[in-house]
């Protein structure tokens, strides 16, 4: 098994979400070079990716599994509006369940068990202790419909696309963890609609090129691209619905609280066709972590430093860094002269022996 689930973290109020070390590890860093600009980032999916990595699986699933379930329980019952499906949408969240519903029981089968006889299938889900039986395509044979009963056991949020005239629109999804953007808000619009307020990526075609991409993914061929913002404490929610929440969280950043509570956050983007309806699915798996932890990591504590840095100003202003990030280049810079003179001083050491 490579997760142990743990139903004992909160991505709110007294914020006991931690990572262990092994999910410090896995972590995806998502810099592969010392400046950060835009570009069309995107790579096949190719599986199975490297052994216990986030992307050894179609759909990864890691030790936050319980806790984000619960997370997702909890906004959904607050505002029932983060699931959407629109009417003719529903032949994609049937394919959409059953996409999951395979996957995990194929990848995962210590956790999910999944058996299909023509229309009549069973589904377990031993993590949450669920067993149903269903007719696939018969939304009665649920006690929800299909998006928002699989939504519901998913790490991730998820997105639905309709295809049509050349462009992809937003249609559907369960959205529980945004990075500052709203389904309810971006429901119906199509692709440059709903990234409009990306600054600087317009000017370079870089949606121009992605929107060319991704409407020519087929069924078999799934895509995938890394994603990063920063957030102030573990917090998966911060949607505009919630903005009085957390907003004013920027503001309590310094350069000694800056490693506790600022967290990198990171989404791995999957973008797969679903065999029937054509639709896309756009996967956002989110990875949370203190710069603390990160930079248990000197290469990453580095390289961080660099790109924050270099950073263009549009960006820092989209990203919503521009309150705390100078108390985040202070702690980041101190952390690297403490190394640097931790290592002159063992440098100097051994050269007296």
């Amino acid at each position: 098994m490579q997760f142990s689930p743990r139903d004992d973290q909160a991505f709110h109020g007294q914020f006991t979400f931690k990572n262990s070390d092994y999910a410090i590890q896995r972590f995806p860093f998502p810099f592969p070079e010392d400046e950060y600009r835009y570009s069309v980032n995107i790579e096949p999916h190719v599986l199975p990716g490297k052994p216990g990595s986030i992307t050894e699986h179609m759909l990864d699933i890691d030790e936050h599994y319980l806790s984000e379930i619960a997370e997702r329980e909890r906004v959904l019952a607050k505002d029932p509006r983060r699931c959407l499906v629109m009417p003719h949408m529903q032949p994609a969240a049937w394919d959409f369940l059953e996409f999951v519903m395979t996957h995990y029981a194929r990848d995962y089968p210590e956790a999910f068990s999944f058996e299909r006889d023509g229309d009549d299938c069973v589904w377990r889900n031993h993590l949450l202790e669920l067993e149903q039986s269903f007719r696939m395509g018969d939304d009665a044979s649920l006690p929800l419909p299909p998006l928002d009963y699989i939504g519901r056991q998913m790490q991730g949020d998820i997105a639905l696309l309709d295809q049509r005239d050349g462009d992809l629109f937003m249609d559907a999804g369960m959205i529980t963890c945004p990075a500052d953007w709203s389904l309810a808000f971006d429901a119906g619009m199509s692709f440059k609609q709903w990234h409009g307020p990306v600054p600087l990526a317009h000017e370079m075609g870089v949606f121009d090129r992605a929107l060319k991409y991704l409407c020519a993914i087929q069924v078999g061929g799934p895509v995938r691209r890394l994603n990063w913002t920063m957030t102030i404490h573990p917090r998966m929610d911060s949607s505009p619905e919630t903005y009085a929440e957390w907003g004013s969280d920027r503001t309590t950043i310094t350069a000694e609280n800056a490693g506790r509570d600022v967290h990198l956050r990171v989404e791995l983007q999957t973008l797969v066709r679903m065999p029937r309806s054509h639709a896309l699915f756009f996967g956002i798996r989110t990875y949370l972590i203190s710069l603390e932890d990160l930079c248990t990591n000197p290469v990453w504590q580095t390289r961080l430093l660099k790109v924050l840095k270099t950073l263009p100003a549009e960006l820092i202003d989209y990203k919503g860094l521009t309150r705390y990030l100078p108390s985040v280049l202070e702690w980041l810079e101190a952390r690297e002269a403490s190394v640097a003179a931790k290592a002159n001083a063992e440098a100097t050491a051994q050269a007296a022996v």
